[in-house]
């Protein structure tokens, strides 16, 4: 009776054997060729009304062999089966080598090489492998915990002044070139740390103190330039990524005296600093405040040299009219001279050296006399 709400078994459409599945069926088979058919059961080809035949006696070779060989070469077969098909990840590149000599480079994907014969070695060519001098990372994570105690072989180093600093960097690198990589350097990760700490005693030894402290992005720079291309030198096949120094001070016996220096250092930028700010405000307007009074100066003198020529002109003029005609000029000049002083005169007195007092007023105009006012006496 069909199970409800299943189809039919005559509907389903029958699939291939799962892995599973085969493994079963060829354990089950090796099993009837050891043990047999079960008793009771009537053999091969015989009627069923026929007689049990007895169980013969314990199994030999050579009624093993024929047996065991079939399962034998399909173990065998599968297993060559399997060890000849392999897959390369996204990311990684496979090396395969024949007889222990390199053969060829497999890109990700299904592949197939000779068993017992080829060999594959896996390379992962995306991975960013990191080496840290200095220090280790003991804890990563958002709050990474580091280790910095017993580094100080590696981190301490010599500038050129004959001065030591303390320096933490990391190194990181990719594989270029997996051939190079697995059979031309012996210990990569040991050759890249060697090279590292060659190339920042390198770089460092041609500076000083000060250079060391305050240039890192140039120091960085240079040694990831040595540091790639003495790995070239040895076929290493690494591309270097990033070389980034993560803290340089002077070592801890000396850091109480550096700081003393780091301030007074601060101190003197800072005062000069002041002194810079404050000689940009004097100074520019000192020089303004003196250009204006030169300018002035000069705009001054060509007024008045230009006044003088100017009179100097008019007079040499009535000079000349006036040895034409002197009584004539000498009327006009006067006549000229009155008609500019006398509007600007408020109040005229006409005294006779004759008399000893004051002559009556003359009224120009104005709305009342002045006080009276003594007369000096004429001689």
């Amino acid at each position: 009776m069909p199970i409800p709400n299943q189809p039919p078994s005559w509907g389903r459409k029958k699939g291939p054997p799962s892995p599973e599945e085969l493994i079963a069926a060829l354990i089950k088979k090796i099993k009837d060729h050891f043990e047999g058919p079960p008793e009771g059961s009537a053999p091969a080809g015989g009627g069923g009304g026929g007689a049990v035949r007895p169980p013969s006696g314990p199994p030999t070779a050579r009624t093993l062999l024929p047996k065991v060989l079939p399962v034998v070469l399909i173990l065998v077969a599968f297993n060559l089966l399997s060890a000849a098909l392999y897959t390369i990840a996204p990311g990684e590149r496979g090396v395969v080598l024949r007889l222990g000599r390199f053969y060829a480079t497999t890109d990700p994907g299904l592949h197939f090489k000779l068993p017992l014969i080829d060999t594959l070695r896996k390379v992962d060519v995306e991975h960013v492998r990191k080496e840290e001098f200095g220090f280790r990372t003991k804890v990563p994570g958002e709050k990474t915990l580091y280790d910095k105690s017993g580094f100080n072989s590696e981190s301490l180093i010599l500038t050129g002044d004959k001065n030591v600093v303390d320096a933490e960097w990391i190194v990181q690198y990719k594989v270029q070139d997996p051939v190079d990589f697995l059979f031309k350097v012996k210990n990569t990760e040991q050759a890249v740390r060697d090279v590292s700490e060659t190339a920042i005693r390198r770089v460092m030894g041609d500076h000083d103190f000060d250079y060391a402290l305050q240039s890192r992005e140039a120091i960085e720079s240079a040694m990831a330039k040595n540091l790639q291309e003495t790995l070239n030198s040895y076929q290493s096949g690494i591309k270097i990524v990033t070389v980034k120094l993560q803290d340089v001070n002077p070592p801890e016996q000396v850091k109480p005296a550096f700081n003393e220096v780091n301030e007074a250092d601060q101190d003197m930028k800072r005062l000069v600093n002041e002194a810079e700010e404050n000689y940009n405000q004097v100074i520019p307007k000192a020089k303004g405040t003196a250009k204006k009074i030169l300018e002035e100066a000069q705009g001054y003198a060509v007024e008045r040299v230009n006044i003088a020529k100017g009179d100097t002109a008019r007079f040499l003029s009535i000079l000349s009219q006036y040895q034409g005609a002197k009584e004539v000029t000498r009327k006009r000049m006067y006549l000229e001279t009155m008609r500019k002083v006398l509007p600007k005169v408020e109040a005229i007195y006409l005294v006779d050296k004759d008399q000893r007092a004051i002559l009556p007023f003359l009224d120009l105009g104005q709305a009342a006399a002045p006080a009276a006012i003594k007369a000096e006496p004429a001689h």
